[in-house]
């Protein structure tokens, strides 16, 4: 849970909720409490109703594939807020508490259970592509490979691992010398791991880092190729699978960064969604 300092906007209470394949987001802003941050599982969405409850929300705006059923949950009636829509005007605001967005036009990546891709144009924010590489994919392979499919538990692992024990690199196949591309790009992920010879014996670590790498430098490229189609070099990346991630936030800055392509990480950005809806919510 994240709180910020009250507000002198509305006097009554007001939430958004984005509820997502894993976590429901949520937003409260109270008079006493100013605006809050906070996770619950996506299948408890009776304690989300509860703490809506508890809270009194006058204005209560939903988004994400699990706000409808959420709503069937909630006392009166709730909003209905887009998805994309709900997406800009949080991440607007929270580039705005970051010190201003970083231009007119930018690609908006939610790296969630999976990723989607928007482009925000001043106020049209639109779906441009995306990718089913994400959290998902993490915890998903992590349980097959790792025996676990506790995020936190990964991340860790990562923090400790060298995927370069473990994916085959353009200077792993090249002579020095002779390597048309930077050496320590990746040319396949995972690459070392059918036993390839000279190859060190992964560790678990090292396979947890690797998946971070797969589902980074991925969601990386697909941005770039999306960036150069719509002439846009900047990305803003948000979304719960960013969250304390710190070997997933590096890599995809590196490999973005290495596209010619700007990145930018928000704070709080698993909560974009949430913010936007109670935003939009509000002007209601």
């Amino acid at each position: 849970m994240v709180s910020r300092k009250p507000s002198s906007g509305r006097a009554a209470p007001s939430a958004g909720v984005d509820v997502g394949a894993t976590l429901a987001k949520i937003a409260l802003r109270t008079p006493e409490r100013g605006l809050e941050f906070r996770l619950v599982p996506a299948a408890e969405l009776d304690a989300v109703a509860e703490l809506l409850g508890e809270a009194r929300a006058e204005r209560v705006g939903l988004t994400g594939g699990g706000g409808a059923e959420l709503a069937r949950r909630l006392a009166g009636s709730p909003m209905p807020v887009n998805e994309f829509a709900a997406w800009g005007a949080g991440a607007k605001a929270l580039l705005e508490g970051q010190g201003g967005a970083p231009a007119d036009r930018y690609l908006l990546v939610s790296v969630g259970t999976g990723t989607s891709v928007m482009l925000a144009d001043g106020m049209a924010v639109q779906r441009v592509g995306g990718t089913a590489l994400g959290g998902g994919t993490i915890v998903g392979l992590g349980a097959l490979l790792l025996g676990t499919g506790r995020f936190e538990e990964l991340v860790a692992l990562a923090a400790k691992g060298d995927r370069r024990r473990v994916d085959l690199l353009v200077s792993d196949i090249y002579r020095p010398g002779e390597i048309p591309l930077a050496g320590d790009l990746t040319a396949a992920n995972f690459g070392k791991a059918g036993g390839r010879a000279g190859a060190e014996a992964p560790e678990r670590a090292d396979l947890a880092h690797a998946l971070m790498g797969l589902v980074a430098e991925n969601v990386a490229l697909i941005c770039a190729g999306v960036g150069a189609a719509l002439q846009v070099r900047t990305v803003v990346f948000g979304g719960s699978t960013l969250r304390e991630n710190a070997p997933l936030v590096e890599i995809l800055g590196q490999i973005t960064g290495f596209t010619g392509t700007h990145p930018t990480f928000l704070d709080e950005g698993e909560f974009a969604g949430a913010l936007g809806a109670l935003l939009l919510a509000e002007t209601v």
